[in-house]
């Protein structure tokens, strides 16, 4: 049995990276719509660049492992041509030669950032199985996995227009062991720094008609949006924050 771990660890060096970052990445305000995120759960976020990655990883105080591109975990030279082709270039709609001269620089900052990452790489073929078991035994040790799950073929979008299903494979893999994962809907809200994160809501309850993985993704890729447009007045803030005190 794997021992819970509830505290972040990192590495010194990227402790001082995260501080020197500060400037740039401001602490959101995280407005919980029910119980706070504990531990051996899923987040599912809205992407918003690298803002949302970022907020999560400098501000949440519970340890989290992220899924993200095999690409961006396997080197400078792959990490390069993902952000200049995908990232930059289709995502964020620059200009490819504007990103590949930038991502000369960028590349191996990011590099170095993200060897500090407790990181999780997806792929898109059967090595996808290492990914599922990596995150098995992470929710094991009481880490929470953030998975992005947009489909950001127009780049980054404040409407999301829809969630990829790759997170249904964990909730399905984590069923078949005996763990029913509980699922925290996110959006972060750039405008305003707010990070909505709805309360918790278990694997067995989005299937329990027996919705299948599109329906599944379709009803929390809604709720996500509604997240988004959600806005909150000084009382209603208020309200939560004592509720959040007394949890």
């Amino acid at each position: 049995m794997s021992k819970i771990n509830n505290v972040r660890k990192r590495k010194w060096w990227f402790k001082i990276l995260l501080k020197m970052m500060k400037g740039r990445y401001k602490e959101p305000k995280f407005v919980y719509l029910g119980e706070k995120i504990d531990k051996g759960a899923v987040i599912l976020s809205n992407h918003e660049g690298t803002d949302a990655p970022l907020s999560l990883e400098m501000y949440l105080d519970k340890p989290v492992c992220m899924w993200g591109a095999h690409e961006m975990a396997t080197g400078l030279k792959n990490m390069y041509k993902y952000q200049t082709r995908v990232y930059y270039h289709e995502k964020k709609h620059w200009n490819l030669f504007l990103a590949r001269a930038f991502c000369l620089l960028a590349s191996p900052l990011t590099n170095l950032f993200y060897r500090g990452l407790d990181l999780i790489p997806t792929y898109k073929d059967g090595r996808f199985l290492k990914t599922l078991r990596q995150s098995v035994d992470a929710v094991k040790e009481g880490k929470n996995i953030v998975i992005f799950p947009e489909d950001s073929t127009n780049g980054y979008l404040e409407e999301l227009e829809g969630f990829h299903f790759g997170f249904t494979a964990l909730a399905e893999t984590c069923k078949k062991k005996g763990i029913d994962i509980p699922i925290y809907v996110s959006y972060f809200r750039k405008k305003d720094l707010t990070y909505i994160i709805d309360k918790p809501v278990y694997y067995s309850q989005l299937t329990a008609n027996g919705e299948t993985k599109e329906e599944v993704a379709d009803k929390l890729l809604k709720r996500c949006n509604e997240l988004g447009r959600m806005q909150f007045d000084k009382e209603a803030e208020e309200v939560i924050e004592e509720k959040q005190a007394q949890a």
